[in-house]
């Protein structure tokens, strides 16, 4: 896998005007607006919940108070897993290059994989938000409608029916999120922040949010999204999620969508001694995942 003199010809003679195929505009980083951001110091983090008390009984009088009881709930843990990828040069190829086509630039090359690969791994996290065998730590996928509770029953982060991005969706979705519980039926306040969505529904969204009156009506109506402040963080658009009509909500509840940076992105070079070959490489190190799936609400669309 060496990059040798024969990988790149015209690098060694004079008469190239112009090297193409790295020299893209890349997006800003994404990632971010899909999850919180945590350092670790750890091989892996852990997440455990607890179940709280509920409704306080009536104590009738000369009667003995009731008791309760709480208990650990579920445990999320976050294994960091370790990304790098290489490239060797070798020494003639450094040397004759008149370009500096192969050092150089393979290195901003090296550095455009590693943000691409952080991107991908993330939104790959919503990506599989219904697909069997990525579940958290309640033993579910990310989207389901049968969220267990450790005090018993389930409840849902997803339309009852399957729907596409619409006016009536976002207003279920609302009314829906309202009515959240914690883990023992009481009434937690909970309320959407964002809207994430791939790009193919950046212009349904823009009309959906921003405009002062309702979409695809003609009644003098109010956009009440809009005029109620519904999603103080906007639309964030995600390049990297695959599925056009999926779009998803971020909520307010602490400890829902979690990234932890266990090593930071580093770059680094050397020379094998007896070939004198360059190596270079580049690696990071964390974990994507959810604690809470009250983080989130969404559907993969009709």
């Amino acid at each position: 896998m060496t990059i040798t003199t024969s990988s790149f010809p015209k690098s060694l003679w004079p008469g190239v005007n112009k090297w193409y195929g790295k020299a893209y505009a890349e997006y800003p980083v994404e990632y971010t607006n899909l999850f919180d951001t945590y350092k670790s110091t750890r091989a892996y983090e852990e997440d455990v919940g607890v179940s709280s008390f509920g409704l306080l009984a009536v104590k009738n009088e000369a009667n003995a108070i009731s008791y309760d009881s709480e208990q650990q709930g579920f445990t999320t843990r976050y294994r960091h897993i370790n990304y790098a990828l290489g490239f060797i040069i070798s020494e003639e190829a450094m040397d004759d290059d008149q370009y500096d086509v192969v050092g150089e630039r393979r290195a901003k090359g090296l550095a455009f994989s590693m943000r691409q690969t952080k991107e991908v791994i993330a939104a790959n996290v919503y990506n599989r938000a219904t697909t069997t065998g990525y579940t958290g730590g309640d033993g579910v996928v990310l989207l389901s409608a049968s969220h267990p509770n450790v005090a018993g029953g389930t409840w849902s982060n997803m339309p009852t029916t399957a729907s596409d991005l619409s006016e009536a969706a976002l207003e279920q979705a609302y009314i829906d999120i309202a009515a959240w519980t914690n883990d023992r039926g009481l009434k937690i306040a909970v309320s959407p922040k964002a809207l994430i969505i791939p790009p193919a529904l950046t212009f349904e969204a823009d009309r959906l949010l921003n405009t002062p009156l309702r979409v695809g009506t003609a009644d003098n109506d109010i956009n009440a999204l809009k005029n109620m402040g519904k999603f103080p963080d906007g639309v964030k658009v995600n390049h990297y999620l695959t599925d056009a009509d999926a779009w998803f909500i971020r909520t307010n509840c602490p400890d829902g969508m979690k990234y932890f940076s266990r090593k930071e992105d580093s770059f680094s070079m050397d020379n094998d001694f007896d070939t004198s070959n360059a190596k270079f490489k580049g690696q990071f190190r964390c974990s994507f995942g959810w604690t809470d799936p009250r983080g989130i609400y969404g559907s993969m669309g009709a």
